[in-house]
């Protein structure tokens, strides 16, 4: 059987997940939910005509599952909703699940609908081994990411340094998942998903850096356990629409959907 999706956002990564399942049968993105007044235009290479709505009241379906590719505020705004109608809600903002106390609401919004809050692996690779870590004395972890100047622009950085003047590495942040997530919000997503994988958001150690050197995005994962050790780096492309978003975020997001639907899922 088919799956009825409501993808909430049509930037970047929404037109990639598009593009990415334009020709799968089995998988029908039905509408999509924008903000009202959104100039977002229908993206190139669809063949599909897009049925772009402004509020879950334009809803002329139930979906089998909602994937959000729009932001932070997508999350809070819409995923209790979902969850406690029964739907379960995919989440590519990972970030938004910082905000205190955010997490359990949406547990328990889950437990009342028997839904489930669905946290996508994004940028990040490891994660089913971080998560599986966990699971007995996980002691350590540790995650950093690397970034050319320019990805650092509308962020928290311009009131510490002036991003066009540096000529080295320059270590933008050092310290907890969860102040991380709220100083960085547009660049936490990644740092999110480790911390809620692993030990948490207030014992995840988190580094910033801001690299001249450099011309994609970094992420290095390290941890410690009664597993072993492991290491990960991620040297990540970004989406020609949007170089602020991984390439493999949207593909993530492909996967979660595409495993709704296969019989053999990896």
């Amino acid at each position: 059987m088919g799956e009825n999706i409501l993808m909430i956002g049509l930037g970047a990564i929404g037109s990639e997940v598009l593009r990415q399942l334009d020709d799968n049968n089995d998988i029908l993105i039905r509408q999509i939910l924008v903000r009202p007044g959104s100039n977002t235009q229908p993206c190139s290479g669809i063949d599909q005509k897009l049925d772009l709505i402004s509020s879950i009241d334009e809803l002329d379906f139930i979906p089998d599952f909602v994937l959000e590719c729009a932001g932070h505020h997508a999350v809070l705004e819409y995923a209790p909703h979902f969850l406690k109608a029964g739907i379960d809600f995919g989440v590519v903002s990972v970030g938004a699940l910082s905000k205190p106390g955010l997490l359990e609401e949406l547990e328990s919004c889950g437990a009342r609908g028997s839904a489930k809050l669905c946290i996508l692996s994004g940028a990040l690779g490891g994660v089913d081994a971080l998560s599986a870590a966990r699971n007995k004395d996980l002691t350590v972890v540790e995650y950093s990411s690397r970034k050319p100047p320019a990805s650092w622009v509308g962020t928290h950085a311009e009131n510490t340094v002036d991003l066009k003047k540096i000529s080295k590495e320059t270590l933008l942040f050092d310290g907890l998942a969860r102040e991380a997530s709220e100083l960085y919000p547009k660049n936490a997503n990644v740092a999110a998903t480790v911390a809620l994988a692993g030990l948490g958001f207030d014992k995840t150690e988190v580094k910033l850096i801001a690299d001249p050197d450099i011309s994609h995005n970094i992420h290095e994962i390290s941890a410690k356990g009664s597993f072993g050790e492991m290491n990960i780096r991620m040297v990540g492309n970004p989406l020609d629409e949007n170089p602020k978003s991984s390439a493999l975020t949207a593909y993530s997001a492909v996967r979660a959907l595409k495993n709704r639907v296969c019989s053999v899922v990896i």
